[in-house]
């Protein structure tokens, strides 16, 4: 079987300047349904800056005296990136995701930047070979009434990219490290410095999460949901068998299965 090299499922790359403003960068990740975004200076590629780093950046106490436009995607941007070449065998970009890497730079034999591989990049070209029920991941549950500041610690500290929201014993919405930032960006940018410690702490999940929230059947298999993440541009949908939640299928989690 020939193999398939990087250069046939790469993407057009999606950059930002490091010293854009973080809310651009938001805008810019919603608007190309990306993430991470490459930061670069001068065409040069310096690292990436992800939904789950701007939400901890407008969340923490430390930039509160901090207008959100004042805060940088240099700030935040993570230095550790990963790299590939474009006549590499995705075999490797396959481990290096696997590995923890949720979007790989692609170079030419220059070193010039000429692509980027996502999950989505790569879901589009290759399916596991796993069942819906082998490749779900554990579904986390958080209730509607649990104050915002709670949640953002857990994605955080637990590194849990989506909760299930629960209301009156039933699913009532999603709420995602997107949910989180966008939330944390109007936040800042409306509410008073002087009141925010106290408005913060007032948030609610349910103020914040993404309702109604799609999910699909166990039954409908793999390939279907698959391609509804892919078609919907988001990153997770709960998975229900007879009414019940059974787990999450993640964009990672198929990632983590082929």
């Amino acid at each position: 079987m020939t193999e398939i090299l990087v250069k046939e499922i790469m993407s057009k790359p999606v950059t930002i300047a490091k010293s854009a403003p973080l809310t651009e960068a938001l805008a810019k990740m919603l608007r190309e349904g990306v993430d991470p975004l490459i930061a670069v200076h001068n065409n040069t590629v310096t690292g990436t800056v992800s939904r789950r780093s701007i939400a901890e950046a407008l969340g923490s106490k430390k930039t509160r005296n901090i207008a959100p436009t004042s805060i940088h995607v240099a700030n935040v941007a993570n230095d550790d990136f990963t790299i590939v070449y474009e006549d590499q065998e995705i075999d490797v970009l396959i481990a290096l995701m696997q590995a923890g890497a949720k979007l790989a730079v692609v170079y030419d034999s220059d070193n010039n930047l000429i692509g980027q591989v996502t999950y989505g990049d790569l879901l589009s070209h290759l399916r596991p070979t796993t069942t819906l029920l082998e490749t779900l991941e554990v579904a986390r549950f958080m209730d509607a009434g649990e104050r915002v500041v709670h949640l953002r610690r857990m994605m955080m500290d637990e590194r849990i990219s989506h909760f299930i929201v629960t209301k009156d014993h039933g699913v009532a919405g999603i709420v995602s490290e997107t949910d989180v930032s966008v939330a944390m960006k109007k936040f800042r940018e409306s509410i008073a410095e002087k009141h925010q410690d106290v408005q913060i702490r007032n948030m609610t999940v349910e103020s914040i999460m993404t309702s109604p929230v799609i999910t699909l059947d166990l039954s409908v298999g793999l390939g279907s949901v698959i391609d509804t993440l892919l078609e919907k541009r988001i990153s997770g949908i709960p998975i229900t068998e007879s009414g019940k939640v059974v787990g999450m299928l993640t964009r990672k989690s198929a990632i983590m299965a082929l």
